[in-house]
């Protein structure tokens, strides 16, 4: 896609979003509950959301996963939980991967339609930071890695792609292969705990990512460290 029509799209998806939320009510409200449910991070809270919406759950949640990839970072698998709860593990599992996939995309086309400055503004600099270390020692396979990271920012990741020279093809297959283990898991563990014990494994998990993310991000200090000792010396 080039960048001329990239950002043809987008603002013509701006508008309609636009307009939608000027136009009906029902959109401006829940939109505000969306971000309020997103902003308590509370599983309970998200599945009370999703369910109170009946026969139209599914979309709900698949709207609401892409929202937090693009406007409002959440760990995924806090949506991924609710899924498997409501739907059941495998349902729940297509549902949360594939809503997180049109997340992914979204962002990389913003990105790739807006250029760095804009993206920076909307994403933030500090998250885009994050990752690109990251990209500079891993190149292509980062995507694949940071997938498998619930806490590596997962909107980061898709928009500093789209500034990359990174193919579409090639983002959207590595997204997908990184995020299935995850999500299956979580949908698998999420369809079977309730109360107060699946608190504690969300817990374990996040402390499980917390500590692969501590140690990659060691391992970048490191080599930064070492290529700057080296430029010294020469």
């Amino acid at each position: 896609m080039k960048r001329s029509n990239a950002k043809w799209y987008l603002l013509g998806a701006v508008i309609v979003v636009a307009l939608a939320i000027a136009a009906f009510p029902g959109v401006r409200s829940y939109l505000q509950q969306g971000t309020a449910v997103l902003g308590s991070a509370d599983v309970n809270k998200v599945i009370e959301f999703i369910r109170s919406y009946g026969a139209y759950a599914a979309v709900v949640s698949f709207v609401l996963m892409v929202f937090s990839s693009v406007v409002a970072p959440l760990p995924a698998f806090l949506i991924t939980f609710s899924n498997a709860a409501i739907f059941g593990w495998w349902q729940g599992a297509i549902l949360s991967w594939s809503s997180a996939m049109a997340g992914a995309a979204v962002c990389f086309f913003i990105a790739r339609a807006l250029g760095r400055d804009t993206v920076e503004r909307y994403a933030g600099k500090g998250a885009l930071a994050s990752v690109e270390g990251y990209f500079q020692k891993y190149g292509r396979n980062t995507i694949l890695i940071c997938r498998l990271l619930p806490f590596v920012s997962f909107d980061a990741v898709s928009y500093f792609a789209g500034l990359t020279s990174i193919g579409f093809g090639s983002f959207f297959f590595a997204t997908g292969l990184g995020q299935m283990p995850a999500t299956i898991v979580y949908s698998y563990v999420g369809g079977m705990l309730t109360g107060g014990v699946k608190y504690l494994v969300t817990a374990l998990l996040c402390i499980f990512a917390l500590g692969i993310a501590v140690a990659i991000a060691k391992g970048l200090y490191q080599d930064r460290q070492a290529k700057q000792a080296e430029a010294v010396e020469k």
